[in-house]
This record gives structure tokens, C-alpha cells and sequence, in this order.
């Protein structure tokens, strides 16, 4: 059964993002909220907790998830990430964004779009997921909380709670019910190219509104 976590929303405690990250570490995935919607989550390293995710999202083994970091030099130790693409990063994070850039070594290749090396990465602007990410002291591997058959992504904790207990392993609970998607922006490329209109505004990256 999953472990349920309440934590503040702007000042999350420690001891209990602690406590998940402990969770993640073992092996187990985490709903967790962030500035768009709820998401799930494991350790880079585990391609178990990883498959669990897609088998709860119903996801085929070659679609690629979202690193979560905590910063620019995490995305840039991830990514291949050139002078104009940090400069547009920075612009725009943290935020309600994930950007596709080519992936560097440090990227397991299973986590990669199968047919061109890339891979999406956000850096979130959500206290408690940041706080997540201090306290494990690496990205998660990531990706939206849509259930199979469904178009929205799942907005209470409560019901996180419910519906998923005896699939993942922790669910931290901040009473937010937020349901937007991030923006999706592709700059494998070089100049930005919008994938998905979300959350997060056009007008930092260049593109019209």
C-alpha cells in the first residue's frame, strides 16, 4: 500500500521529502505534484521502477519520459546544450516547461526517443517538488499522471491516493488540485519548435501567442 504524504505547499517539511526520497531510492515511484499537474516518478538508475511507470500509464516501452532537474547545470550534464539554447532555458525556467534537446552520455539510452537520441527535460518551479529533488540530490525520471483511456492528468492527492495504492510506492499530497499540462517546446534543432501549448506562456520563447 502506498505511503501517503501531506506537505505544505510552499514550505514543504523535509523530514517527510526525506522520507520519499528514501522510498524513490529503494526502487519505488512517487506521485508527486509540480506546476502543471500531478506526475510520477522513480531514480534515474532503475529501469524496474521506470517500467512500472509505463505499465501504469499504459505507455509502450519505446516512448521516452522527462527528466526532472534541479537546475541549468543539471540539464546541461544531461543535454547537449549550446549558447542559444541556455540562454532560451534560462529565460524560461524554472517553469511550466519541458524542452527536447539532444542527450548526452550521461542519459541511459532506453529513457531516449528510440529513433533520434533525444530526451525532454523541465526544470519545475513547485516547492515541493523542488524541495523532492533536493533530497534526492538527482533528477527523476518523469512523466505526466494520465491514466490509460483518459485525457486529463489525475489532480487530487486523495484520489492519487485511492486509485493508485497498491501501484506506487509514495504519494506526496500538497491539496492542490492543479491539471495543466506544460508547454512542449523542441529545440533539438536550434530554433524553438512547439510541440504542445500548455501552461506555460509562448512569449519567453521567441513564438507567437
Amino acid at each position: 500500500m502506498a505511503r501517503h504524504l501531506s506537505v505544505h505547499p510552499d514550505d514543504p517539511q523535509t523530514r517527510l521529502l526525506q522520507q520519499a526520497a528514501a522510498i524513490i531510492r529503494e526502487g519505488g515511484v512517487v506521485a508527486y505534484p509540480t506546476d502543471s499537474c500531478y506526475a510520477l516518478g522513480c531514480h534515474l538508475g532503475d529501469k524496474a521502477a521506470a517500467d512500472r511507470i509505463r505499465r501504469i500509464r499504459g505507455l509502450d516501452e519505446d516512448r521516452w519520459m522527462t527528466l526532472i532537474c534541479r537546475d541549468l547545470s543539471e540539464i546541461a550534464r544531461y543535454a547537449k546544450v549550446d549558447n542559444t539554447q541556455y540562454r532560451l532555458l534560462k529565460a524560461c525556467t524554472p517553469g511550466p516547461y519541458t524542452f527536447i534537446l539532444q542527450a548526452s552520455r550521461e542519459v541511459p539510452r532506453r529513457l531516449m526517443c528510440p529513433k533520434r537520441a533525444h530526451i525532454g527535460l523541465r526544470i519545475p518551479a513547485h516547492p515541493v517538488v523542488r524541495g523532492l529533488l533536493e533530497a534526492l540530490g538527482e533528477p527523476l525520471v518523469s512523466t505526466s499522471l494520465i491514466m490509460p483511456g483518459e485525457t486529463e492528468p489525475l489532480t487530487a492527492g486523495w484520489d492519487i491516493a485511492d486509485r493508485l495504492e497498491h501501484l506506487v510506492d509514495v504519494v506526496i499530497d500538497d491539496g492542490s488540485d492543479a491539471a495543466h499540462l506544460t508547454t512542449v517546446v523542441d529545440l533539438s534543432a536550434g530554433a524553438p519548435d512547439l510541440i504542445r501549448a500548455g501552461s506555460g506562456p509562448l512569449e519567453p520563447l521567441g513564438l507567437p501567442a
